[in-house]
């Protein structure tokens, strides 16, 4: 296993406010390991984007510790900590961009405060354009570009000084769908190509879905839940994740009484109909009460939750079936 280039320990914030203090992380722990991508998703106000500007140190924890390549970030100098800050691009929702200034300009900007003389600079912002597929709009300013060209400017300037680490805070919340996948596909090509672990910050689980390796569910400044990302959408254990993964879930709750069993999903083929199949070899009509799945490199994950015939029989043949199939199967519960 890849060793870890961040730890999380009993990692706190809190902020004084007019009503009083507001605890944003409360107990924080993660390893994020070298060279992959791993997701922080939680919903607004969860605690996700405070807990980036700790990782980073923009935001300094209230207690707790941050290791940042082994090095602990809270007893490093202003001085230490703006060279180790060198290794940790940053990407925001916003692009951050300078206006004033040219694409190439932007991107040269981190390497003019690090001292990088201009002609070495300017050659290093021409090979990172030319990465992100904007060679040819390196005199443009970002009032022209669209916003998907804005977060490619944006990627290359975090590129700039060859970091070990990409945090994006919502990179993507910003733009449209089909922007939103290539800025995605991007970052995945960045990540193999080069090995740089990338955090991603985000609240929509798509995001999750189509990059990340593995994901902290964080609610209420605690992580709820962490994990490789196929197992917590098969099976996810807590409430943050189950209203993450399974917004609806909470429908289900009125067939509790009911002959009902949640499939689980857990990385068969999405090619195979196993509803279908059920049906044509037990011989027996069921009701879907519930359905939602994901693909995910074409494998299924998800659940479907499905109302069992009354007949004893019919019933225990459908469960003998499914569970042949080497799915989960499992009665609904209430809250479940």
């Amino acid at each position: 296993m890849a060793r870890p280039i961040i730890e999380l320990k009993n990692l706190s914030k809190i902020f004084a406010t007019s009503e009083g203090e507001l605890a944003a992380l409360n107990g924080v722990d993660a390893q994020i390991y070298s060279g992959e991508i791993f997701g922080i998703i939680g919903m607004s106000g969860a605690g996700k984007s405070t807990l980036v500007r700790c990782i980073n140190f923009l935001e300094k924890p209230t207690g707790g510790t941050v290791i940042f390549d082994g090095q602990d970030l809270s007893k490093l100098s202003q001085k230490e900590l703006g060279r180790v800050r060198q290794s940790m691009g940053m990407i925001f929702q916003q692009f951050n961009l300078l206006m004033q200034r040219s694409v190439l300009s932007n991107v040269c900007f981190p390497l003019e405060i690090a001292n990088v003389p201009k002609k070495d600079a300017v050659k290093r912002a021409y090979e990172l354009l030319e990465i992100v597929g904007l060679a040819d709009k390196a005199k443009a300013y970002p009032s022209q570009l669209s916003g998907g060209q804005k977060q490619r400017v944006a990627i290359a300037r975090a590129l700039a000084t060859n970091p070990k680490v990409l945090l994006c805070d919502e990179a993507t919340s910003a733009l449209d769908p089909s922007t939103t996948a290539s800025i995605l596909s991007l970052l995945k090509e960045i990540n193999k190509k080069f090995g740089i672990t990338i955090v991603v910050i985000t609240h929509e689980m798509s995001v999750i879905e189509e990059i990340c390796n593995r994901v902290a569910i964080i609610d209420e400044g605690l992580i709820a839940e962490i994990g490789d990302v196929e197992e917590i959408f098969a099976k996810p254990k807590s409430k943050a994740a189950k209203k993450l993964v399974f917004p609806e879930s909470k429908y289900i709750e009125q067939f509790v009484g009911e002959k009902c069993c949640r499939i689980i999903f857990d990385g068969r083929s999405s090619f195979e109909p196993v509803i279908a199949n059920m049906i044509l070899e037990c011989k027996e009509a069921v009701n879907i009460m519930f359905a939602d799945t994901k693909d995910i490199d074409g494998k299924a994950f998800g659940q479907i939750v499905i109302q069992l015939p009354d007949d004893e029989r019919a019933a225990a043949k459908i469960m003998n079936y499914l569970t042949s199939k080497g799915l989960t199967v499992e009665e609904v519960l209430q809250n479940d």
